[in-house]
């Protein structure tokens, strides 16, 4: 095996061999890092042709050497730390905060509908109160003009009443 890095190299993480079958990666790791005894043995039988992998593409078998040279163009450093971070499960205090994070959104959602609902109910009502505000000027026009009627026909009968009573005073004052 070439001495480039393991690429997705995870515990759990299963490689299928058809000598072997399923099995752990690490397992196979080990496997191809120290040979067994016998392999050494059986060297000189004949044996099925193995894969044969180009020097510069990494297999699921190879093993991140920290001596080795990280100038390679399959070596990412950034991509290895991703996947650390993604095998450790994230602190009470993070998943926490974000759940409080995601009910005060909630809540800011819910409280910005109902003030934009409010918002509208408050616009109703304004139009209704210039509304009502025009009809009670209306209303007073109208009164106004009823009284500055009833005022009218109060002194038009003032005034004949005071003319009737004059001329019957006078003509009672005549014939005596």
């Amino acid at each position: 095996m070439s001495s480039e890095p393991q690429f997705l190299s995870f515990k759990g993480l299963k490689q299928y061999t058809p000598e072997d079958g399923w099995g752990q990666v690490n397992a196979i790791l080990q496997s191809h890092t120290q040979p067994p005894p016998a392999a050494a043995q059986q060297a000189h039988t004949p044996a099925p042709p193995r894969q044969v992998v180009p020097d510069n593409v990494p297999t699921l078998t190879e093993t991140f050497d920290s001596g080795a040279d990280h100038a390679s163009p399959m070596f990412d450093p950034l991509i290895h730390e991703l996947f650390e971070q993604l095998r450790v499960p994230p602190s009470d205090e993070l998943t926490q905060t974000w759940r409080t994070i995601a009910a005060e959104v909630n809540l800011l959602t819910e409280r910005m509908a109902l003030q934009r609902q409010l918002q509208e109910r408050l616009q109703k009502l304004d139009q209704e109160l210039v509304m009502l505000r025009s009809t009670i000027l209306l209303h007073l026009t109208e009164v106004q003009h009823a009284a500055d009627q009833q005022l009218s026909s109060a002194r038009l009968r003032a005034e004949v009443s005071a003319l009737a009573q004059t001329k019957l005073s006078a003509k009672l004052s005549n014939k005596r």
